[in-house]
């Protein structure tokens, strides 16, 4: 069905919460971020995409009860506004136009553990070192040569680097630190399933295409 004002009951308060921090995150890279909203099965998944970062972040809110299913792409913003964090619930705002990256999301099911992924505070130091890298090579740049193209090129080489002995690039573990799901101590998985791969935290998911990873623009924000 297409959501229009579907009110949603969250499992307690804190889910509201934590959704709306999510939110809060995908707005301050893009102010224009619509979210694909799926429910069903006492579960409410968002996904976005942060801006820069060409990976699909995956948050999922558990429900007060089994409500009817429904698939809408919104406005994150709107979603945002309509959260109730004290009552813990909100109201599904109208669909939009979903941009093209909404119409082409992971697999549900299929997923492997790959192994060779370091633990948090290791992917953490990956993701400090590349940031500092990015900004010493930028800082060495005459002003004149501070291009999009330049900053692109110099993005592509740093982000696109494997963390540790796995093909999850850097900058897939940048996007989940930035919008929140990469904390110390936590504990992460990745998997895999056909091109797709995907950074699991307790906190939310960072998915990522293998294929195709070296033509995208991934300057940092």
């Amino acid at each position: 069905m297409t959501a229009l004002t579907q009110p949603v009951r969250f499992a307690d308060v804190g889910e509201a919460a934590d959704l709306a921090a999510f939110l809060a995150r995908l707005i301050h890279y893009d102010k224009a971020a619509a979210v694909r909203l799926q429910a069903g099965g006492g579960a409410l998944a968002v996904f976005g995409r942060p801006a820069s970062f060409e990976v699909l972040a995956i948050r999922t809110a558990r429900l007060a009860q089994q409500q009817e299913t429904f698939d809408v792409t919104v406005s994150a913003g709107e979603l945002l506004e309509a959260i109730d964090e004290s009552a813990g619930g909100a109201v599904v705002p109208a669909a939009v136009t979903g941009p093209p990256w909404a119409g082409v999301l992971p697999p549900r099911g299929g997923w492997q553990q790959v192994p060779g992924l370091p633990g948090s505070q290791a992917v953490r130091r990956f993701v400090s070192g590349a940031v500092a890298e990015f900004r010493a090579q930028v800082e060495e740049l005459e002003p004149e040569k501070r291009t999009r193209s330049e900053l692109d090129r110099i993005g592509r080489v740093i982000w696109s680097r494997p963390v540790g002995d796995t093909e999850l690039p850097v900058r897939a573990a940048h996007a989940a630190q930035s919008v929140g799901f990469l904390r110390p101590e936590s504990e992460l998985a990745l998997l895999s399933a056909g091109a797709w791969l995907r950074l699991r935290t307790p906190y939310g998911s960072i998915a990522v295409r293998r294929a195709g990873l070296g033509a995208l623009s991934v300057t940092p924000t």
